[in-house]
């Protein structure tokens, strides 16, 4: 058996469940099969070279394959529903097998795709990856250039809309948006006393390295190490939005060269991501707001 041959067999036996990824995130079957060929071809193209798991390998291009479609898309709600309810019907007869997987993903209903088209595309994909498929966050977090942790509030921000338990996200990202946009005054007015107030006490930052500050570590914990890395500093910074969540950039040009990337939990910064590497920025969805 020649290698493209063996590549070809791996790839078959993974068809089912990555199309089922594909298949929840698009809500189209044409457009799912249009992922997993580019995620063929892909993998054709890297002839297998470096790759030790080959499923997860699959998993991280199909969701990322899937993440550009939903973003270059100008409206989701233009999918067809019946086509993908039509799917889930012809399936209703697999009961075992790879097939499985794929009518877990099918059985979700075209009622949940109406929901999962109100959410940004990383909140949908953190939330499918994880709640319909059981990827752990450690994994769903470098697809989308964000930390676990930040993928997991992804994961719990789209859960909380499909299940309605957040009668008015408004009011969430109303005061979000308040939390940083204090954060940034503070950081900028050398206010170390107010930046204490609006860190959890187990704050953590995290920057990577082509975005950490001169003489800040890579990652700092807790709330007085936070303060500290920000005191007078965040002066050029921009209010954004990031994967649908209140921000900030630092965007010389309109070019966002850094990204502050918040996890906010009742009211407290819980995490705090510097992002300066332009492959993890173009992961993003970032809308700068204008000054």
């Amino acid at each position: 058996m020649t290698e493209v041959d063996w590549l070809a067999e791996q790839f078959e036996i993974n068809r089912d469940h990555i199309r089922a990824i594909a298949l929840q995130m698009l809500g189209s079957p044409h457009k799912a099969d249009d992922a997993v060929q580019e995620a063929w071809l892909r993998l054709s193209r890297s002839g297998g070279e470096g790759i030790e798991n080959l499923g997860g390998w699959l998993t991280t291009v199909v969701a990322r394959v899937c993440l550009d479609m939903l973003r270059s898309q100008k409206s989701r709600r233009e999918e067809s529903l019946e086509a993908h309810a039509s799917q889930a019907s012809a399936a209703t007869d697999v009961t075992d097998g790879p097939e499985r997987e794929a009518l877990l993903a099918d059985s979700v209903g075209s009622a949940l795709l109406v929901v999962l088209d109100t959410l940004t595309p990383t909140e949908r994909l953190a939330f499918v990856l994880h709640d319909v498929f059981a990827v752990p966050f450690d994994e769903i977090g470098p697809m989308v250039g964000r930390s676990p942790t930040a993928a997991r509030q992804l994961a719990s921000r789209a859960r909380r809309r499909v299940q309605g338990v957040t009668p008015n996200p408004d009011a969430d990202r109303t005061r979000h948006r308040e939390v940083v946009m204090a954060f940034l005054a503070a950081s900028r007015d050398g206010d170390f006393d107010s930046l204490l107030a609006l860190l959890d006490p187990e704050a953590i930052l995290r920057a990577d390295p082509k975005a950490t500050p001169p003489g800040v570590e890579s990652e700092v914990r807790g709330a007085t190490g936070v303060a500290n890395a920000f005191v007078g500093r965040a002066s050029a910074a921009q209010m954004a939005v990031v994967d649908g969540a209140p921000g900030a950039v630092w965007a010389p040009r309109g070019t966002p060269l850094a990204v502050f990337a918040f996890t906010i939990v009742e009211g407290k910064i819980v995490e705090l991501e510097l992002i300066g590497d332009r492959g993890r920025i173009g992961l993003l969805d970032v809308v700068i707001e204008a000054s």
